[in-house]
């Protein structure tokens, strides 16, 4: 609990700007999603610009992780990647399931997506360790989703 508190008391100070972070942390999942339309459309379209368009937006997302994943471990580098893919999706489908009247359905892919940011934060700011790891399915807020709801705000200018 000293680590939540520590990393409270840092952002307060400003010493770390996680609001920086989690808008560039949108940013690069909505490049992962272009890359994907990218590929899509090239092989839907049989059309290789599409394909220089995805090298190009990949490049530009790896250059824009290097500044949230710093000394990645292990395959560190690729989980945050696919925890933001994968966040970014449950949103989307949040979404969908919410305008087709699906509260239930939409609720747990929005607490579902929270959850993977978290822990692609809790990864990248150290904090987990394997054992920490819950189950998606436990309706209870892990604790890096209670950490990163008090330490991130994009409203901080």
């Amino acid at each position: 609990m000293d680590d939540v508190k520590d990393l409270v008391e840092k952002a307060k100070a400003g010493s770390i700007d996680l609001s920086r972070d989690e808008d560039l942390s949108i940013a690069i999942m909505n490049l992962i999603s272009l890359e994907e339309h990218c590929y899509f459309t090239g092989v839907k379209l049989s059309n290789k610009k599409y394909f220089e368009m995805l090298e190009s937006v990949r490049e530009m997302r790896k250059r824009l992780m290097k500044k949230i994943v710093k000394s990645p471990e292990g395959e560190e580098w690729c989980i945050s990647k696919h925890l933001l893919a994968a966040a970014m999706r449950l949103i989307e489908s949040g979404t969908k399931e919410q305008s087709r009247g699906s509260r239930q359905d939409a609720e747990f892919m929005f607490s579902s997506a929270f959850y993977l940011y978290s822990l692609f934060f809790a990864i990248n700011l150290k904090l987990i360790e394997k054992d920490e790891l819950k189950d998606p399915k436990d309706s209870r807020p892990s604790r890096f989703s209670e950490i990163v709801k008090k330490i991130v705000d994009c409203c901080k200018e």
